[in-house]
């Protein structure tokens, strides 16, 4: 089993609900979060003034799929989601050893 971490822009969240649901992914958990990668935040200008914004509003969503689905989904992911532009976002890609299903002990990826 793998565990997929998505970090993208808020405005791309829908558009990776459809294709977590068009894999047919089973569970995913959102979370709201801020962050900046190597672009160190943007200049913004309000009033004729230019500040800093090195926290930028980003959304992590996170799931565990079969390994053999993982791959495919990275793939469409990356093709559906990619603007071209600083901020996309990022997709880590972890092992899990084991998953449990607390309500029935079910074990592996039939806990999923």
């Amino acid at each position: 089993m793998k565990k997929l971490e998505i970090i993208i822009k808020p405005e791309k969240l829908e558009d990776l609900k459809a294709i977590l649901d068009d894999c047919e992914v089973n569970g995913l958990n959102i979370v709201n979060t801020m962050g900046y990668g190597n672009q160190k935040g943007i200049v913004k200008k309000y009033r004729g003034a230019e500040y800093n914004v090195n926290l930028l509003p980003k959304i992590k969503v996170e799931t565990v799929v079969a390994e053999e689905v993982a791959e495919g989904l990275i793939d469409k992911i990356v093709k559906e989601i990619n603007t071209g532009n600083y901020g996309d976002g990022k997709i880590f890609v972890y092992d899990v050893e084991d998953a449990v299903r607390i309500r029935t002990g079910e074990r592996g990826e039939s806990a999923l």
